[in-house]
């Protein structure tokens, strides 16, 4: 089971968890730690314990992470069970060992918020989309996710974030550290949702045309994507159409654009925003037991 889970063939999977682990020890230790606000997640509740007992940050994260772990266990599955406590483990040395040899930011604290929100939302998104987690409140959003895929991931964050930001700002009587973890918070699942739902988003074309089969090819020929033709009829002269549907990516929508003009000036081309697209050539995100079915 280890084997597969982190053999060779995982190789880029692991690599893209030390980035996102590395992204999200800065954005915690350089820039949420040092500017003083409420920071999110079981993250906010070990930095919480840093400043209140002292205890080092990313031990606070494992010593929270076990219970939760233990319960998640079941509805998640083993293998995210395992991947989650390597990258808890990953991103604990980083923010502990790591990121104490970088530079820590001492400046405006809304900047620090603008940071830690886009740098460690980046972060954990990368981490995420490998059917990962780093443990802890992630056991908890993602174990809604399984259990609500229709939900963003961004916003089931968003409000448990929120929690631990209004208790946060209790403990230390700070309203301005509330504004600023609110920030952060927000930040942080737009960030999420963008990096994540971003690798789904793109765009459909709606090719209005005389020649469907021939806009078909061209399509195909220019960036090897497939179409389905539909049969329409003209609304004023009632004559036979053809509409090709086409999803593609926003760089390739231009040069299917620039292809239909040039094959078919007469054609009536319609381009609309998709937020996700699924089948072959779309990444599928999956999340915890997801990845087997």
């Amino acid at each position: 089971m280890l084997k597969t889970i982190f053999g060779k063939e995982n190789l880029k999977t692991t690599c893209i968890e030390f980035i996102g682990s590395f992204l999200v020890a800065i954005g915690i230790y350089n820039f949420a730690v040092n500017a003083g606000f409420p920071m999110t997640g079981f993250s906010g509740i070990a930095i919480i314990l840093n400043r209140i007992i002292h205890i080092p940050i990313g031990v606070a994260t494992i010593l929270l992470n076990i219970p939760v772990a233990i319960v998640c266990y079941k509805l998640l599955g083993k293998r995210f069970f395992l991947r989650s406590m390597w990258c808890m483990l990953l991103s604990s040395v980083m923010i502990d060992y790591v990121g104490p040899l970088l530079p820590t930011y001492n400046g405006s604290r809304l900047l620090a918020a603008l940071c830690t929100g886009l740098i460690s939302g980046y972060g954990y998104a990368l981490i995420y989309m490998q059917n990962s987690s780093t443990g802890g409140a992630d056991f908890i959003t993602m174990a809604v996710k399984a259990l609500y895929p229709h939900l963003p991931l961004g916003k089931i964050i968003l409000v448990f974030d929120l929690l631990v930001i209004v208790i946060g700002s209790i403990v230390f009587k700070d309203v301005d550290g509330f504004i600023y973890g609110a920030i952060v918070s927000y930040l942080f699942a737009v960030v999420v949702d963008k990096v994540m739902y971003g690798v789904n988003a793109g765009k459909l074309a709606l090719i209005v045309t005389s020649d469907g089969k021939k806009i078909s090819h061209v399509i195909e020929e220019t960036c090897q994507r497939g179409c389905t033709l539909l049969k329409a009829e003209g609304g004023y002269r009632q004559d036979k159409k053809d509409v090709v549907m086409c999803a593609c990516n926003n760089k390739q929508m231009y040069e299917v654009q620039m292809a239909v003009k040039e094959a078919d000036p007469e054609s009536f081309v319609i381009v609309l925003e998709s937020n996700e697209v699924h089948g072959e050539g779309f990444q599928m995100l999956k999340f915890g037991e997801q990845s087997k079915r």
